[in-house]
């Protein structure tokens, strides 16, 4: 039986890496503006962790929205990165290579803030995770820290600060802007960390 997680190099996805130890990590590029240095973190976090790392190249940029491919949002969208069923298919894409790994679960990262997106529910993990133990493979699919905030997860996985500083989760490009909402996440977990240490 092996495990997996979705690896995206965000502080949220490594801190749920160093926390759970799974076998395998994937990470993917599926044409999004940060990909790189998605891909560097990840790696770094990985071979850190003795975790067996698969990269996936996948280019679904024209399919994309938003920050994440320098675009406009579309008019739907609950958020400026908003990509459509963005979540769906980066579980679809690692389950179509973890089946053949052997794998039987995969975990995201998926925190409590991120439930403004319908893909970022409780009740869509839920759904998809009928949908894939329905399929051939079985593969069960969940976020174990669906119902935690960044700080808590953080807290929660003991990961030292030389890993966590590694974590990139800038939207718009491989080097942090500074005002998109991921840079904005990172600045506010790092700070609410910081401050808890402190109190």
């Amino acid at each position: 039986m092996s495990k997996a997680i979705l690896l995206s190099g965000g502080i949220d996805s490594i801190a749920l890496a160093y926390w759970k130890r799974p076998d395998i990590a994937f990470t993917l590029n599926y044409g999004q503006s940060p990909a790189i240095a998605e891909i560097r973190a990840s790696m770094v976090i990985a071979k850190e962790l003795g975790i067996v790392h698969h990269i996936l190249e996948i280019d679904c940029s024209s399919l994309g929205s938003g920050d994440l491919i320098n675009q406009q949002a579309l008019s739907v969208s609950p958020s400026s990165e908003w990509w459509p069923y963005r979540n769906q298919m980066l579980i679809t894409l690692a389950c179509m290579k973890a089946i053949g790994l052997g794998v039987t679960e995969l975990m995201t990262a998926s925190v409590k803030s991120d439930g403004f997106h319908k893909d970022g529910t409780a009740d869509f993990y839920q759904l998809i995770n009928n949908l894939m133990t329905y399929q051939e493979g079985g593969i069960k699919v969940y976020s174990p820290c669906i119902h935690m905030t960044s700080v808590e997860l953080v807290k929660s996985s003991g990961i030292p600060d030389s890993l966590l500083h590694w974590a990139h989760s800038c939207h718009t490009g491989n080097v942090p802007c500074g005002h998109c909402r991921g840079c904005n996440k990172y600045r506010q977990t790092m700070h609410e960390l910081q401050m808890s240490e402190s109190a």
